[in-house]
């Protein structure tokens, strides 16, 4: 499956299925970025304030086995 990365406005969002043990943090922790129920499943674009994209940056780094990651963007 691979690497998928998922771009947003402020910062991308990368996603190594292999990894993922199914904790559920980046659900619970903001779903409006990450709904399994879409496709896809990882939206960026709804982290779009600084204020959300430092939260889309905790709820990442809660991720148990690193399988989603934060990337900045560069200028």
């Amino acid at each position: 499956m691979g690497l998928k990365l998922y771009t947003g406005p402020i910062l991308d969002v990368s996603d190594e299925r292999e990894l993922c043990v199914h904790a559920a943090e980046c659900v619970r922790g903001m779903p409006e970025v990450f709904n399994v129920s879409e496709r896809p499943w990882v939206n960026p674009t709804h982290a779009d304030t600084p204020e959300l994209a430092d939260k889309l940056r905790a709820v990442v780094a809660r991720c148990p086995h690193h399988a989603l990651k934060i990337v900045e963007h560069t200028s």
